[in-house]
């Protein structure tokens, strides 16, 4: 049923026409899952080289969204994201590779610690490996390499599937990476061939597809893998893209060798950088150079592994989030504490621990109360601190530099004299927002003025500051 037959259908409303794949979902049930993007009557007929699937019609009525489905996430304002309805969306995500391969419990503490989490995103395999803890699998037949690549298992997707309408209904994006390429052999899933390469995107596309809260990531360190050239990839990026109606957003992610990603079937860039203050300032020129949002999807971890890359203290990570806003680009968490108890959350989920999280939340905040169109940077070759929008919008982070005072001076781009503007100080980690009292005004090009106390904001000399200025009346 997954090879020799073919069912799709072709849903219409008023004079737009949308062709949807079906899938085999095992005991003798086919399956087509409709996403409408728009509200009123829909009819639909299928087609299939089975009579018995052939000509079937019939209609629907697509009602308004409720309160909170803003739709499928896609890019927005060249570096940014917002929802189907152009509401902003500002990703703060998180990773938790296997957590659906976990036992029932550890699934719901899992799916629990997201929900109450500041994440809005996550990224999880689809496809598990050897060591993932997973007693169900995506093709018919057992481990280690006894599968049969043309049957795909339904209660693997199903159970799979389960988990992101859970978290679709939490508001949690999911971007979902479709192929693991650190099997190195043992399962055989790294080296399936084209065709079963090809069908599997298929069939994840056709069933995840209609989740309005999918992304697609092609794999995690892509270029680790052995058997895929970077041709098999190009092909699998568009054989996504050609299975899916509703164009979610797509990617990849690298480790040592970055992907092309000015090429056009990807939307956004998926990276592994951070590591140090001065990568974000490579953040930018990517920006630059794909006109395209980036997303530091790894940019090492907290815990207390011995490995460089899972060490991190809660303040280094919250410090990566906000050099990220500042260079425009969006940041991802992952959490590697682990013990004789616990597991690392970046692997297996469960609980989340650490000092980051509530600080990553705050940041979300302040974001998504600032400019609709996101923030960008300012003047980014003289002036580090500073993102916004000018002449309206700036947040300046001081990160490890300890001021006692900071003395009102913008980027001179889209300043004019008599603007006035509020400030606050902002900390960080301690997370407060402070007004300062009164407004600073220009007064001609290069000078401020703050009643008869001189443009000067005082600090408190400690690291992990910032402020927020807005334009006032």
């Amino acid at each position: 049923p997954f090879v020799e037959v073919t069912l799709t259908a072709t849903f219409v409303h008023a004079d737009k026409s949308t062709e949807v794949a079906g899938f085999y979902d095992g005991e003798g049930t086919y399956r087509v899952r409709f996403m409408p993007g728009e509200e009123g009557a829909w009819t639909y007929v299928t087609h299939s080289n089975s009579a018995a699937l052939e000509g079937k019609t019939g209609s629907l009525l697509c009602a308004k969204a409720p309160a909170g489905d803003h739709g499928p996430v896609g890019v927005a304002h060249t570096f940014h994201f917002a929802y189907a309805d152009g509401t902003p969306c500002v990703p703060m995500g998180t990773t938790s590779y296997y957590w659906v391969f976990q036992p029932e419990k550890m699934q719901e503490q899992t799916l629990a610690t997201l929900k109450a989490s500041p994440f809005n995103k996550v990224r999880m395999f689809v496809m598990p490996t050897a060591d993932a803890g997973a007693t169900v699998y995506p093709f018919a037949g057992t481990p280690p390499k006894g599968w049969d690549f043309t049957r795909f298992n339904p209660a693997f997707f199903q159970e799979i599937e389960k988990r992101v309408g859970e978290l679709r209904d939490a508001g949690i994006e999911v971007d979902l990476i479709l192929f693991n390429v650190y099997d190195k052999g043992r399962w055989g899933y790294d080296a399936m061939g084209a065709a079963n390469d090809d069908r599997y995107a298929r069939y994840v596309v056709a069933r995840l597809g209609a989740y309005r809260n999918v992304w697609w990531s092609l794999a995690n360190e892509f270029d680790l893998g052995k058997t895929r050239t970077d041709g098999d990839w190009d092909r699998l990026f568009q054989v996504v893209q050609a299975s899916d109606p509703y164009g979610h957003l797509r990617s990849i992610h690298h480790s040592m060798r970055l992907y092309d990603y000015g090429k056009p079937w990807v939307t956004h860039a998926s990276l592994q950088n951070g590591s140090a203050v001065e990568d974000f300032g490579r953040a930018e020129l990517y920006r630059d150079v794909w006109n395209k949002p980036v997303v530091l999807d790894e940019v090492k971890y907290e815990g207390n592994l011995e490995q460089r890359w899972g060490h991190l203290t809660g303040e280094e990570m919250v410090e990566r989030f906000w050099q990220g806003a500042i260079a425009g680009v969006y940041v991802g968490h992952g959490g590697s504490y682990k013990d004789a108890e616990h597991e690392a959350w970046i692997n297996k989920g469960g609980a989340l621990r650490g000092t980051s999280p509530p600080r990553i939340g705050f940041l979300r905040g302040i974001l998504e109360a600032g400019p609709a169109e996101g923030i960008d940077p300012i003047d980014k070759w003289q002036d580090v601190h500073t993102a916004g929008k000018a002449g309206s919008y700036y947040l300046i982070y001081f990160g490890r530099e300890t001021p006692e005072s900071w003395t009102f001076e913008l980027p001179k781009a889209g300043l004019k004299a008599g603007m006035k503007f509020k400030v606050e100080v902002i900390d960080t980690w301690g997370m407060t927002v402070t007004p300062v009292e009164g407004q600073f005004e220009i007064v001609a090009e290069g000078k401020y003025r703050y009643g008869a106390k001189g443009a000067v904001v005082k600090l408190p000399g400690r690291k992990w500051m910032g402020l927020r200025i807005v334009r006032g009346e």
